[in-house]
């Protein structure tokens, strides 16, 4: 995947297309979200891996379903500490959002911006800094 793709609906910048064995730093859109991630599998159509900086894997997986639709899976795994149940409940969330997201953009040629409005209420819920 292209970063002009990704940034279409999922970021606010990528550093470069997503292929294997590829460090990518990523921008999100969320004000100071930022996440490097190593790509350790990358096949078009098919599957999408990659490790979070803090050690978590995601993979997606991509196939045919009845021979006109596509079915996606995504497994995150790796989450540790306390808080390993938020953080597993959050990540579901976020692939959800950005899922959705995709999926308008794919069926209509445009973002539906729910990425952008989460990103949005997320930043307004920040405490200010400084």
């Amino acid at each position: 995947m292209n970063p002009g793709t990704i940034e279409a609906f999922w970021l606010k910048r990528a550093s470069a297309p997503l292929v294997r064995n590829a460090t990518v730093e990523w921008e999100f859109m969320v004000d100071g979200a930022h996440e490097t991630v190593r790509v350790v599998e990358f096949e078009a159509h098919d599957v999408i891996a990659f490790t979070w900086s803090d050690g978590i894997a995601v993979s997606i997986r991509l196939a045919t379903h009845e021979g006109h639709g596509t079915t996606v899976a995504v497994v995150a795994s790796g989450f540790q500490g306390a808080d390993a149940s938020a953080q597993a409940v959050n990540a579901t969330e976020g692939f959800t959002i950005v899922l959705c997201d995709l999926k308008s953009l794919l069926e209509t040629g445009r973002s539906g911006n729910m990425v952008r409005d989460k990103a949005v209420l997320i930043s307004a819920a920040k405490p200010p800094q400084g």
